[in-house]
């Protein structure tokens, strides 16, 4: 994470939310109570919620069937000591979803789920937040509400429905760019960054496993708006 800039609590937790593709899901044990942890990849709806793409054969899944409230451990995935990277708990209540905006945004992000997407024990989850723990460094503990963690996207309903065309259209005529964007403007690596979403808030960009968020300068509800902001951003790209 970034430290040239004011700490933002908001801000650092909804880069570690987008740019997760894994994490640590804790239920609770069927029957007994107890704790249980798990290994899981994860996405995000267009508010930010966590997706979750499980089989009801799973542990986990039988657990919170039975009671749906869970914690999800997202990190930075930093290199050396990951205590010394931020890291953001998440706790909810998870249900199983079957808008097909939920699907399309986790295979967006996981492709290699679509072998097994479909097997009949495999369903979408949603993860309704109540609340989240921010770790991001030494004095650099908050507790945020769902309010201000999500984006909200009421008003974004134009961005919302352009989306596919959005990440088809950056994607194929400007692939150049969203390595710029995640080069120059978010210090990654070299690599084959591409765009695999956007919302009101910014774009994410992903190579591999590795995902960037790539925050906007202002709020974006619509395509046309969305072209002017990414024009920007990728002059002040080539810039630098």
């Amino acid at each position: 994470m970034t430290t040239d800039a004011p700490f933002d609590p908001k801000m650092a937790a909804k880069r570690l939310l987008r740019e997760a593709r894994s994490g640590a899901l804790a239920t609770l044990m069927a029957g007994s109570g107890g704790p249980y942890c798990s290994l899981v990849n994860v996405a995000t709806a267009v508010d930010g919620s966590p997706l979750l793409l499980l089989s009801r054969l799973a542990v986990h899944t039988r657990n919170f069937l039975a009671d749906p409230r869970v914690s999800l451990m997202l990190d930075e995935r930093k290199d050396g000591d990951p205590l010394q990277g931020a890291r953001v708990m998440l706790m909810g209540a998870i249900a199983a979803t079957d808008d097909p905006d939920a699907r399309r945004r986790y295979l967006q992000r996981h492709p290699d789920a679509a072998l097994f997407a479909d097997f009949a024990d495999f369903a979408i989850y949603r993860v309704a937040l109540s609340g989240a723990h921010l770790v991001a460094g030494f004095g650099r503990i908050v507790d945020l509400t769902p309010t201000e963690l999500l984006t909200n996207v009421e008003d974004a309903g134009d961005l919302i429905g352009a989306e596919d065309d959005v990440i088809a259209h950056v994607n194929g005529d400007h692939a150049e760019t969203c390595r710029l964007y995640a080069t120059k403007l978010l210090g990654a690596p070299d690599g084959e960054w591409h765009c695999v979403g956007c919302d009101p808030e910014g774009m994410e960009l992903q190579n591999g496993r590795v995902a960037r968020w790539l925050p906007f300068p202002q709020r974006v509800r619509g395509a046309g708006p969305l072209r002017s902001v990414l024009k920007q951003l990728a002059d002040d790209a080539r810039a630098r």
